[in-house]
């Protein structure tokens, strides 16, 4: 693979030390990745300090500029795609595809618009309320979907008027770096700074003087890091967490009609969405179909190495969440629960698992309780539905959630009543740019995406002007 450098006051900056970045398809490091020095960061945010001035000043230029960094995408998809591919072990159609998703995140902001709202318009005073930029933004990303999560990021904290350092995951970090250097042909030097390096490297930046706000999308226990971090210096905080996503399947279902978007609600990314389905409750009548056309699913689903064709799953990304996953199903398995399909590692290199439907197990499970972020799924059946609500919001978690029924309006009804930033019905995963996306309780704090996502990267002034 070509070197990958990091973009620094639009410029690619080498590093005198690297680190390893494993294939998860292989297991074995296949490229080296920039190790940013703490000066390196310091120059970074000196960088998007300075551009900051000029850059929140115009924002027809900042509109203009979006578009182009979309098209710089999507002509790019091509190039990312096998980037990204190698480093997290996504189908290559898939990595294409969230590369040229990342296109479409900054299309949709270069068009939305920032309100001015009027308050008072009397013969006494004109009073409005405007929003602007925050300054610099320090943004750490996961490495589930590297670029799309950095897009969701990247374009509205620049539309707003703000500068940004984006450190993409250790474990994915050169698609995000090559992006870094393709946008870097589109904006302006400074506005957008991207480094990397290990988790010294993230709590620099968290404790960094010059941001003003950290944007972090990762797990519960690194995001109470970052809020720690933050709180000294009062920086302002988007925090997108960890899930334990419910689905609750109603009496009236057949079995063999949702069983496909179901299983792809849980395994899509081989399960390693934050917002994906965790665990489903499913009525005692209806329990034994429902897990039987899971398991078909998971049985015809082809896994292996991403640039195979026909490939639909590739590996876990990395070692420590492989172990993870192998870990909740033994203890699962050990505790009562059967492996309906799966259950085990795949046999050869790479960190791959076969994809797995856990049955006869019940709340109290670790894997019921806690976040497996891997391709396995527990069946939970429940008698009561007032029951099954009850044990699916009893988590500290409450990112999304959905509820699957023949009657729409009886499925929304039971889906209002989940603790969760998004309750869908009859449908898991429909996201996109226009739709606020963020959690309840350990979840999250702030959301992304649509306006709202917007209005994080923003801060509030009331600008009055007396006519008396």
């Amino acid at each position: 693979m070509a070197e990958i450098s990091m973009t620094i006051d639009g410029a690619a900056v080498p590093t005198s030390d690297t680190f390893g970045v494993i294939n998860p398809a292989t297991g074995e490091v296949h490229a080296q990745a920039p190790d940013c020095s703490k000066g390196q960061l310091d120059a970074a945010f000196e960088s998007a300090n300075k551009a900051y001035r000029d850059w929140k000043a115009d924002e027809g230029l900042r509109r203009e500029l979006l578009h182009k960094a979309a098209d710089a995408m999507f002509a790019a998809a091509g190039e990312l795609g096998p980037i990204l591919m190698a480093e997290q072990g996504k189908p290559l159609n898939e990595a294409a595809t969230e590369a040229f998703g990342a296109g479409i995140w900054f299309k949709y902001y270069a068009d939305l618009q920032i309100p001015r709202e009027v308050i008072q318009d009397d013969d006494n005073a004109f009073a409005e309320v405007i929003r602007r930029p925050l300054g610099v933004v320090a943004a750490i990303t996961p490495w589930n979907f590297p670029l799309v999560l950095a897009s969701w990021k990247i374009a509205p904290a620049l539309l707003a008027g703000n500068t940004m350092v984006l450190k993409p995951s250790p474990y994915t970090p050169l698609a995000t770096l090559k992006m870094g250097e393709i946008l870097a042909g589109v904006l302006p030097p400074g506005v957008l700074n991207v480094v990397s390096g290990g988790d010294e490297l993230g709590q620099w930046m968290t404790s960094h003087p010059v941001p003003r706000k950290i944007s972090f999308t990762g797990s519960v226990a690194t995001g109470k890091q970052v809020a720690a971090a933050a709180a000294p210096d009062l920086k302002r905080v988007t925090l997108e967490l960890g899930g334990n996503d419910p689905a609750i399947v109603l009496d009236d279902v057949d079995p063999a009609a949702i069983a496909d978007k179901l299983f792809w609600g849980a395994f899509q990314n081989n399960g390693q969405v934050c917002s994906a389905v965790k665990r489903v409750y499913v009525p005692e009548r209806l329990y034994d179909g429902v897990v039987e056309a899971l398991a078909e699913k998971a049985r015809s689903v082809k896994v292996g190495e991403g640039s195979t064709e026909g490939v639909q799953l590739g590996p876990i990304n990395n070692k420590p969440q492989f172990d993870r996953v192998s870990e909740l199903v033994a203890d699962a398995v050990k505790g009562g629960a059967k492996a309906v399909t799966g259950g085990k590692a795949i046999d050869g290199g790479g960190y791959f698992y076969e994809p797995t439907i856990l049955a006869d197990i019940s709340d109290g499970t670790r894997i019921v309780d806690e976040e497996q972020f891997g391709p396995a799924l527990p069946v939970i059946s429940y008698r009561d539905l007032d029951d099954a609500v009850e044990r699916a919001n009893a988590t500290h978690f409450g990112l999304s959630g959905s509820v699957w029924s023949a009657d729409p309006d009886r499925g929304a009804e039971v889906a209002a009543r989940l603790e969760c930033g998004t309750a869908w019905v009859n449908a898991h995963l429909a996201l996109a740019p226009h739709q606020p996306f963020g959690g309840a309780k350990w979840s999250g704090i702030g959301v992304e995406n649509g306006p709202w996502g917007l209005y994080g990267f923003t801060e509030l002034q009331v600008l009055y002007r007396s006519k008396a």
